[in-house]
């Protein structure tokens, strides 16, 4: 079903309106003395998001950082130069 309504009644009855779209109804906003169109209202799907991805390493099952990981590196690994 499709509702047509001016810019004035689209301010006064916005929450009405928007529950029509939300029931699938389309609102047609018009202007002027021709009633030309000149936005609408409509119900969106639901987008599903995808679940978001992991690093590599992490989907690895049993992944541990050693404790070696945290010791100082040796001499000429600091990245500074010398």
């Amino acid at each position: 079903m499709t509702v047509k309504v001016t810019i004035f009644e689209a301010k006064t009855n916005l929450s009405a309106l928007l529950k029509k779209a939300q029931k699938g109804h389309t609102v047609i906003i018009t202007s002027g003395r021709e009633k030309k169109p000149i936005a609408r209202l409509e119900p969106i799907t639901t987008v599903t998001q995808p679940a978001p991805k992991r690093l590599g390493v992490m989907e690895t099952p049993g992944f541990v950082i050693p404790d070696s990981f945290w010791e100082p590196l040796p001499p000429g690994w600091s990245g500074e130069d010398e």
